[in-house]
């Protein structure tokens, strides 16, 4: 068993925080009608990818009906299908969707997961439940000892990155921001792939493409 896979199958029981487990078990029992005949996965939901990978994709928190439907991060909607889109495009994925855990996706050379791992109402972690889960994170990140490049979708992913990486001053967020970090890793920054922002065309599929070419370029230096 790999060390991520441990960390995983710990992470997969937490209950640390009342009002996420309240809210991910009340979602996985009422589910959206579109899903109604599904069972949903409604626990932490852990990062998955290439554990050797050299380049990091941090979120925000698994969505309501996509990863904590579906049990893997950005899976299950169409923010799954913006970021996998992207990946499959530069390279990184095996294939452009990401439709449940069975899908047959393989990524390569990058590794998806987010700050907190339970899906929150309204996609509003508060500063407790953050924190709360910020060990589960560094678990995460401590154990990919290749990475080279961290990707932080919106201000709270990349937020939590520069936490992370030491960064002093904390930096401001803004999309195709790029700062390098201690250790000789680079931090970029990208609007998050929510559908807020993708259906107003604030984040353009060459906006978040223009962002991974950048991350293979820096990986590869």
């Amino acid at each position: 068993m790999s060390d991520l896979q441990a960390v995983a199958d710990r992470l997969v029981t937490c209950r640390r925080c009342d009002r996420l487990v309240a809210w991910r078990e009340e979602v996985a029992a009422v589910k959206r009608a579109a899903h109604r005949d599904e069972e949903y996965w409604g626990r932490p939901v852990p990062g998955f990818g290439d554990p050797g990978a050299r380049i990091v994709v941090v979120g925000l928190a698994p969505a309501a009906h996509g990863a904590n439907r579906t049990g893997r991060m950005f899976t299950g909607d169409r923010s799954g299908d913006w970021l996998v889109g992207a990946l499959h495009r530069a390279g990184l994925a095996s294939q452009a969707s990401s439709t449940g855990p069975d899908d047959g996706l393989v990524l390569r050379d990058v590794f998806v997961t987010s700050p907190v791992h339970c899906a929150p109402p309204g996609n509003r972690p508060t500063p407790r439940e953050r924190d709360a889960c910020r060990d589960w994170f560094t678990a995460e990140l401590g154990l990919l000892t290749r990475a080279r490049v961290l990707v932080g979708l919106g201000a709270f992913g990349f937020g939590e990155t520069a936490r992370w990486l030491g960064c002093s001053p904390r930096p401001r967020f803004g999309h195709g921001v790029e700062l390098s970090a201690p250790g000789g890793r680079t931090l970029l920054g990208c609007y998050h792939v929510s559908q807020l922002n993708t259906s107003t065309r604030r984040l353009t599929e060459p906006m978040l493409d223009a962002v991974f070419t950048r991350a293979r370029e820096l990986s590869a230096a």
